[in-house]
């Protein structure tokens, strides 16, 4: 046997300290719980200090991606599920999380916890890292009393965004390696292949097609000063985010983007995917409706259907319902319309935004699959078309001297 020190909660808020005697760490903590008593920190008496597991670790918290918040809130979830509190469930990830960010984010909320907050009023100091949709449904769930029930929820939402951010990512793939491939493919050309074949068309005395010495001039300069190609590849790259990350230019392409056939449905349905689910799930824990809009206004990533969706949100303020104001934006699309103003008609508002999130879900598979289908024959035309421009560069002056001889 062995003596522990422990510190406990008393009553979930007062802090009392003692000592137990046990046969092993995990026996201690059952006997502080027999006290009744909630056990925070329990350590053998007989260690030494230097012996005693000292966190080095710093004391920052780390930004959370999306899969560390579906870690962290599915651990939550199940601890939650089986009667453990919110301070134990903490201390799990605390001490046994693999990553170190979620290890951090945990500690810092069980002392904050223990220090008489609530779970949702410390998650919502830091909206950097949970979010405001976060934090505003973990709010809800508390207030409700329906925390774990909210927690579930919650892990609902983040697989499904999670999954909507797969297939977007899956289906732009394909196009981006090969259009990585076709412009290594252009350089090995240019740099290496062109410049042999230049004394040779120089000997042939006759004046080189256009597009052989333009390509030619490229693939010796580019031979030259080569140390130009990662800064041509840099400021492309630097220019392109820029333009993509800077509002009134993002506006614009939000705008346009919208104009475009197949790509206006991607958009659409894959922003209203996100919406519709925070509305559900938002409107199912008692948020009230206008606050539902406005936590599920922040899943919207594109500049125009925010502005639209959020002048809606003015509109059910004043008192008009969800459906007409929806729809007098003109941008979500009508299905999931007709099954808003059904589920307002037949006060079943929750469960028909269920339905909804099933056929976005159904439609943006089929647009997905649309798009990877156009993708291929495109991809082998742009390629086609490459590898024809080179070999015209090569072979039209060749042609050319065969003609005339």
């Amino acid at each position: 046997m062995a003596i522990y020190n422990y510190v406990a909660l008393k009553n979930n808020k007062d802090i009392v300290t003692g000592k137990v005697e046990a046969e092993s760490l995990r026996d201690a903590r059952d006997s502080v719980r027999k006290l009744g008593f909630l056990p925070t920190k329990v350590t053998e008496e007989n260690l030494k200090k230097d012996d005693q597991k000292v966190d080095n670790s710093p004391g920052t918290m780390k930004s959370l991606g999306l899969q560390d918040r579906i870690e962290f809130t599915s651990t939550l979830q199940i601890l939650a599920q089986s009667g453990i509190p919110i301070i134990e469930s903490l201390m799990f990830i605390e001490n046994d999380a693999a990553k170190l960010k979620l290890r951090l984010v945990s500690k810092e909320l069980r002392k904050q916890i223990m220090g008489g907050s609530t779970f949702a009023d410390t998650v919502a100091k830091y909206p950097e890292i949970f979010g405001q949709v976060y934090i505003g449904l973990v709010k809800a769930g508390e207030d409700s009393g329906e925390l774990e029930k909210t927690l579930e929820r919650l892990m609902e939402l983040m697989n499904k965004e999670a999954n909507i951010r797969g297939k977007v990512i899956g289906t732009l793939m394909y196009p981006m390696f090969v259009i990585v491939l076709a412009v290594f493919i252009v350089l090995v050309m240019l740099m290496f292949v062109f410049p042999v074949f230049k004394d040779m068309f120089d000997n042939m005395g006759q004046e080189l097609p256009w597009i052989t010495a333009t390509l030619m001039k490229c693939g010796i300069f580019l031979k030259t000063y080569w140390y130009f190609v990662p800064l041509i590849f840099f400021a492309l790259f630097g220019g392109t985010s820029f333009i993509f990350k800077w509002e009134p230019s993002r506006r614009k392409i939000d705008e346009n983007v919208l104009k475009i056939p197949l790509l206006t449905d991607l958009v659409q349905y894959s922003n209203f995917a996100n919406f519709i689910a925070v509305l559900q799930v938002a409107y199912d824990a008692g948020v009230p409706i206008i606050e539902c809009l406005y936590l599920s206004i922040l899943t919207l990533t594109n500049f125009t259907l925010k502005e639209q969706v959020a002048i809606a949100t003015g509109k059910v303020q004043q008192g008009q319902h969800l459906s007409t104001a929806l729809r007098a934006t003109g941008v979500m699309p009508k299905m999931i319309l007709f099954m808003i103003s059904t589920g307002e008609q037949s006060g079943r508002l929750g469960d028909m935004m269920g339905q909804a999130t099933k056929f976005i879900d159904k439609k943006l598979d089929t647009i997905i699959d649309t798009m990877t289908k156009m993708i291929e024959p495109i991809m082998l035309i742009v390629i086609g078309s490459i590898v024809l421009v080179l070999a015209l560069a090569l072979y039209l002056p060749l042609f050319g001297s065969y003609m005339n001889m």
